[in-house]
């Protein structure tokens, strides 16, 4: 019995979208298919080596292309791998991944017909692209290994029917039955055996499998695999294409990368570096990882042991010639022949990126708008490129207030008699820049970085130098800017306001003393040299992690008027009604100077009222 079904809601509202004119050319249509059946040829091989005990036919396997002119319909099959009732309804009747919100927000917020196109091969979803050409859409399937077949159809609207068969062919037929030909959006007949023809060169041509058309045996395709073909060999239009194809990304990659090795382990690799990020790039079900092959057997789809997770952005194949194909994803995490390979890549990954850093210094940091974020986890992760990420690196910095710096420019534009490179960390740049940590800094013309990054609070703890230069952070410690010292008479005539303060603020500061740090404003908090960062210990808490509360230092302008009266009325009368409010209030107002959060805003608002009620 057949049951009809509901479209997830967004499901729905993301077809709706995709039927109506997103694309200019809807020619991917096909590649989708094709690229979905050679996914399940793949999947059949790989299960065939694994469970002996499966019981099909791999002599031939192959993708057959039917055309029926009568009928106006389009029918992809394979004899792959196929999918179960669950499967159909898990994989086809929703779209049961994270993110679909987030892509139709973006395409309802993109006005241009290319931008939205561009948006959806961010979020893979293929299928769904065949409603862009066909009025109706039907799929018979029956996983390998069981009886029962299933029968899904669908005209792309708010529901789809689903039923179970008594028989199927083994894998998967998708058939479309095409819209009119005289539609006032199909531009080309789909039924015509060139345009087919003409499909399947541009975007399939590398398929693995045959992909053959009706009764032919003779395949479409030339079925040979890029990467074990000379560079010289490959246009850089196939490149594209098999990016697409591996990536379901619709623009061009921004770097392709084509390699062997060779000696006691071989392999070939090509690899791919994105135009853009993709809508999961900080997702923690974002998949990473490239395609591994055996002897071109393929193995798995996103192999994460061969790319570190701070390159989980890079696409593409690696094909190793030796490698067991008995292995788990647990062995193959630990297989000494996989970490070289991977080490190599990391090492050719990084390589081009530093070639393209110091050839085109534009097109770099259009990168680094997009992964800079990623590739900085690696300054964590990864100690032994630690200096070649380190020259990678491009960081906001107060030199600037369009164009970020790297480290090796930062360096290059010292100050005579600075040893250090000074950074700060903070929640966004207006809130560092305006703190007033910065003030002595930018008095003596010092460059500070500005480091706003969740992942650059975690990064500056691990990187002490660069270059043989200290990293120093502005909010930390006592910083040598070659200013005068603070006189020693003239500390005296402040220390017993200062152990007073210490007293009276001893549940929020460790310890109040003079500061060399600040011009203009009356008091900042400062950390110890090793001390966690209120952000970074608001982070920690923030994922559940219990942190104790880190007692910081407080530092006082001895020039500022507010600092000089507050001694005057402390030495006059300790006792003076109002001195501990007072106290309150500075601390308060340094709090807040550098973004962080008051314990009792309701009180820190009415002791400011009350002052200033009384000044009136």
């Amino acid at each position: 019995m057949s049951e009809t079904l509901e479209f997830q809601a967004e499901t729905r509202q993301l077809l709706q979208l995709m039927v109506h004119s997103i694309y200019s050319n809807k020619d991917i249509f096909l590649r989708e298919l094709i690229s979905n059946a050679s996914d399940a040829l793949d999947k059949l091989r790989l299960e065939s080596l694994v469970n002996k005990e499966l019981d099909v036919d791999t002599d031939d396997l192959h993708i057959r292309l039917e055309i029926d002119k009568d009928q106006r319909t389009l029918t992809v099959r394979d004899n792959g791998i196929g999918m179960s009732h669950d499967d159909v309804v898990s994989l086809i009747g929703t779209i049961a991944k994270s993110g679909t919100a987030e892509l139709l927000s973006k395409l309802r917020e993109s006005p241009e017909q290319q931008q939205r196109a561009e948006l959806i091969g961010q979020f893979g979803v293929g299928f769904y692209s065949t409603f862009m050409v066909a009025d109706r859409v039907t799929l018979v399937t029956r996983r390998a290994g069981e009886s029962q077949g299933t029968r899904w159809e669908s005209a792309g609207e708010g529901t789809y029917e689903i039923e179970s068969l008594e028989e199927a062919p083994q894998g998967t037929t998708v058939t479309l039955h095409l819209k009119p030909e005289d539609s006032e959006d199909q531009l080309f007949d789909y039924t015509a055996e060139w345009k087919v023809r003409e499909i399947v060169k541009k975007y399939s041509d590398f398929i693995a499998w045959p992909i053959r058309l009706d009764d032919a045996d003779a395949p479409l395709n030339s079925m040979k695999a890029l990467w074990a073909r000379p560079r010289s060999e490959v246009a850089d239009e196939e490149y594209n294409e098999f990016y697409k194809h591996v990536s379901h990304d619709w623009t061009d990659p921004f770097e392709t990368i084509h390699m062997r090795g060779e000696g006691t382990f071989e392999y070939e690799a090509l690899l791919f570096i994105p135009a853009r990020a993709p809508f999961d790039l900080f997702s923690r079900e974002g998949k990473r990882g490239v395609q591994l092959y055996v002897k071109r057997v393929f193995i798995m789809d996103d192999c994460e042991a061969l790319t570190p997770q701070y390159l989980r952005f890079v696409k593409g194949v690696v094909d190793a010639h030796d490698l067991s194909l008995n292995i788990s994803r647990e062995i193959l995490q630990q297989d000494r022949q996989i970490q070289v390979v991977r080490r190599r890549l990391v090492r050719k990954v990084l390589a081009t990126l530093k070639e393209i850093q110091e050839k085109d210094a534009e097109r770099y940091a259009t990168f680094w708008t997009e992964f800079g974020r990623a590739l900085k986890e690696g300054l964590i992760d990864d100690a032994e490129n630690r200096e070649v990420l380190l020259d990678l690196v491009l960081l906001p910095s107060t030199h600037s207030a369009e164009k970020p710096t790297s480290l090796r420019e930062y360096v290059e534009r010292m100050k005579e008699g600075q040893n250090d490179i000074y950074y700060m960390t903070g929640e966004s740049r207006a809130t560092v820049e305006n703190s007033p940590h910065l003030e002595a800094f930018l008095a003596k013309g010092y460059e500070v970085l500005i480091l706003t990054d969740p992942v650059d609070e975690v990064w500056v703890d691990q990187v002490a130098q660069y270059d043989g230069r200290q990293l120093q952070s502005v909010a930390k410690g006592q910083v040598d800017l070659g200013a005068e010292e603070i006189a020693p008479e003239r500390s005296e005539g402040f220390a017993p306001l200062l152990s007073w303060l210490g007293t009276k603020l001893e549940a929020d500061v460790k310890e109040v003393r003079l500061s060399t740090r600040l011009t203009t404003s009356a008091a900042c908090i400062v950390g110890d040299a090793h001390d966690i960062t209120p952000t970074l210990e608001k982070m920690y808490r923030a994922m559940g992690q219990p942190m104790p509360h880190t007692k910081r230092i407080l530092e006082l302008n001895p020039d500022h008027p507010l600092v000089g009266g507050l001694r005057d009325a402390h030495a006059a009368d300790p006792d003076t009604s109002g001195l501990a409010e007072t106290a309150e209030l500075l601390y308060g107002i340094a709090l807040l100077s550098e973004g962080g959060e008051l314990a009792d805003p309701s009180r820190f608002t009415r002791l400011i009222a009350d002052r200033l009620a009384r000044s009136l």
